[in-house]
């Protein structure tokens, strides 16, 4: 079992930047996948940007540029870095953990960029 907890949400004027944090806990296994999602309201769940235990990074092209993934290996903690933010990246945001068998999900941190 692998557990998550989230924090650094918050409200954001337009153009400013936030960083999520997502602290993982438990049996880690060697090779891993972290990512986060988000959730706007009445839209669907989507993939926000990844990180893998070697090192790979991807994401989505509206957020390039943007928002960066990183990890602290010694607290397995994984950082969010989002700048430059838009109204339109208002959403729930989950941070998710994928092992070879199981994926375990945070609790979800709500960012609201709003002026």
């Amino acid at each position: 079992q692998v557990h998550l907890v989230e924090s650094g949400g918050g409200l954001v004027l337009p153009g400013g930047s936030l960083r999520l944090s997502c602290a993982a806990s438990g049996s880690i296994p060697t090779m891993w996948t972290m990512g986060w999602y988000r959730q706007a309201p009445e839209k669907q769940r989507e993939w926000v940007i990844g990180i893998s235990s070697d090192d790979m990074t991807n994401n989505r092209d509206s957020v390039k540029g943007r928002f960066a993934i990183s990890k602290d290996n010694a607290k397995m903690t994984f950082y969010l870095q989002m700048n430059n933010l838009k109204p339109e990246d208002t959403a729930i945001y989950y941070c998710v953990f994928y092992s070879i068998r199981n994926e375990y999900w945070g609790q979800g941190t709500q960012v609201t960029v709003s002026s």
